[in-house]
């Protein structure tokens, strides 16, 4: 009974050795992978397996990019129209590097540096002030080249308007309006998802050597887990929410790790080989024991998202929809580990937006090293 939840865990090598790992080819790309991308991005097969080839180039060409734009950085996406990495620059002597290195060039207002720099004011500013609850969270668009602070709908007053305020004084600033987000953690029902001190119902992230990663607000450092079967399953090692969501659980009682994310008999399971940063724009899929497998595309990275519990940063959005249940699960681009589910708003009836806390971060927290096929 215990191999089948396994499953969910993971399998044998470092982070730095996965860096390194081989493209995934269309070949080798899970069909059911390739049939959710179809189903939730309107794509032919054909088409879904060209875009997962481009975004695999797009996320390898992202760092010699970005380097070649050197101060000029002005931010990256892909773009599915080009099927390539666009690299913004703002000195328009950049271009020629940032075209070698194998992304296409495009002029951009406001560099990078100075984008993340006024993102990191505010949340400095958050976290010596809460930000009032009718923020939503705030992001940088280098696209836009400003700073996008969301509020929910109808938010207004003294305290909402110091807060704009304030974030106005960092850098450029562009509102925007959408539902709060929340955790997507759950109470107990059937299914195959692991359970924390008895009452709360979570999804496993990805396997690491000695355990798995997961959402931080599943559990607190020392909570007992158990699985899909009721079985010990381990403990939390470490946890940490808000600021971040994420958490390490450690594993004992004879569960075992694999290298797979779970398709739930929907879509075939998912190889894990590496955990290559998908830039904006890229498709990307999400795996959780409530609403199984869905797809979508990354729409922003080093995100702040304002939850009820307090602000969670350096999150990564997506349009991706999700429910109670789905947090701690796995998202993933390709075969390459983007991140674990955090929170987000809506669900997979009428859609929404899902964020998730990338993985690379939990990794180098924790010392942990990601187990890959």
């Amino acid at each position: 009974m215990r191999r089948r939840i396994a499953l969910a865990l993971g399998g044998v090598a470092v982070l730095t050795a996965s860096l390194a790992s081989a493209s995934l080819t269309p070949a080798q790309a899970s069909p059911g992978l390739l049939a959710a991308m179809q189903r939730d991005l309107g794509l032919t097969a054909a088409q879904a397996s060209t875009r997962l080839a481009q975004e695999m180039s797009a996320a390898r060409v992202l760092p010699a990019a970005q380097q070649a734009a050197g101060a000029a950085f002005g931010g990256a996406w892909f773009d599915p129209a080009r099927g390539k990495l666009v690299v913004g620059v703002t000195d328009p002597a950049a271009a020629a590097a940032v075209r070698q290195a194998g992304a296409e060039p495009t002029t951009a207002r406001v560099s990078a540096a100075k984008l993340d720099a006024a993102k990191a004011a505010i949340d400095a500013s958050a976290k010596a002030e809460s930000a009032p609850a009718g923020v939503s969270g705030w992001r940088t668009d280098p696209r836009a080249g400003s700073v996008v602070v969301t509020l929910r709908p109808g938010a207004h007053g003294a305290e909402v308007d110091s807060f704009l305020a304030r974030a106005a004084k960092a850098g450029p600033v562009t509102v925007a309006t959408a539902p709060a987000a929340q955790p997507f953690s759950a109470g107990t029902v059937g299914g195959d998802p692991y359970y924390i001190n008895g009452n709360t119902r979570c999804s496993i992230g990805f396997s690491v050597q000695g355990g798995f990663v997961s959402a931080g607000h599943c559990g607190g450092a020392g909570s007992s887990v158990v699985g899909w079967d009721g079985s010990w399953m381990g403990t939390f090692a470490g946890s940490s929410f808000p600021g971040n969501d994420y958490s390490f659980i450690r594993i004992g009682g004879g569960w075992w790790t694999a290298p797979v994310v779970l398709g739930w008999g929907t879509v075939s399971d998912a190889l894990v080989r590496g955990s290559w940063v998908a830039p904006v724009g890229t498709s990307v899929c999400r795996s959780g024991s409530t609403t199984h497998w869905h797809c979508g595309v990354v729409e922003g990275l080093n995100e702040t998202v304002n939850y009820s519990q307090g602000a969670v940063y350096q999150v990564t959005r997506t349009n991706v929809c999700a429910e109670p249940g789905d947090s701690g699960g796995s998202f993933i681009t390709g075969d390459q580990a983007q991140g674990v589910t955090s929170g987000g708003w809506g669900n997979c009836s009428s859609g929404g937006e899902t964020w998730f806390q990338p993985v690379n971060e939990i990794l180098q927290t924790y010392g942990l090293s990601l187990v890959t096929a």
